[in-house]
């Protein structure tokens, strides 16, 4: 077929928790680009005018997908399928280990924290000193704000703000443990960071995802149509970093703007 459109090459992906990320090299400027098909096997998943396409909403257990992407030039012309690459989603500690404390319910809605959904300038008066939970003891509706302010907030005093989680273990760990910190939404272009301590000691700098600034009046971001644009940040922590008895892990907003929670929690590996 002579109107074909030249197919694209180097399609290659990377999974993350609920999605993954393809990137290929674009054809050249001589064609006319309509826009790029990403299939999975023989089903369409997407259309993207870059070459590059974020597949969402994969779930939490990882699965292996076959992904094509199809050129279609402004003609409604289409290349042949490029070569096949095949990229997981990742399996979130969620799934794969066992819960040892948390707050909130890891469910893509924030309902069950408090303030939600819309009562973010009740922050200053509710959170005084900020949030200061304790597993077992704390309840997430009364105890735990559904956001975590940073220092862009006007309404929040535009000062840097800190939530303290507090949870006991028996022992110290066998393994590393595995920090899940879901978001529903985040600011959409100021959701910058903040530094995560665990037991007084600096473990990282978390940088957030940029959302769709809806997660400040939403509560729910997996009814069809949603505005949310939730985030999923896990990583291990080693277990030098605990102790038996009383520990201490805190987020420390002190850049952008707001976060808005879905769940946070420590998980054990099984």
């Amino acid at each position: 077929m002579t109107n074909r459109p030249p197919a694209i090459t180097g399609l290659h992906g990377a999974g993350a928790i609920g999605t993954v990320t393809l990137d290929w090299k674009p054809v050249s400027w001589v064609t006319v680009v309509d826009h790029y098909a990403v299939y999975v096997d023989d089903t369409m998943v997407g259309k993207t005018v870059y070459p590059h396409f974020v597949h969402r909403g994969l779930g939490f257990t990882g699965v292996t997908r076959s992904y094509r992407v199809v050129t279609v030039d402004a003609a409604g012309n289409r290349s042949r399928s490029s070569t096949a690459a095949a990229v997981a989603n990742l399996t979130s500690v969620t799934v794969s280990g066992v819960p040892v404390a948390t707050v909130g319910t890891f469910d893509g809605k924030g309902s069950e924290l408090a303030l939600s959904p819309k009562g973010y300038a009740g922050y200053p008066a509710r959170f005084p000193s900020d949030v200061d939970y304790t597993f077992g003891t704390s309840t997430p509706s009364a105890d735990w704000s559904y956001l975590l302010p940073g220092p862009a907030d006007k309404w929040a005093g535009s000062k840097n703000h800190r939530a303290t989680f507090r949870f006991e273990l028996t022992a110290v760990p066998e393994q590393d443990l595995d920090l899940a910190l879901w978001l529903i939404d985040s600011h959409a272009s100021l959701a910058a960071s903040a530094v995560l301590t665990v037991n007084g000691t600096e473990v990282d700098r978390l940088t957030f995802a940029n959302g769709a600034t809806k997660g400040s009046t939403i509560a729910d971001s997996t009814y069809p149509g949603s505005p949310l644009r939730p985030s999923y940040l896990e990583r291990p922590l080693p277990r030098a970093l605990f102790r038996a008895g009383a520990n201490v892990l805190e987020l420390f907003k002190d850049q952008g703007s707001w976060i808005a929670y879905d769940a946070l929690g420590i998980f054990s590996r099984k």
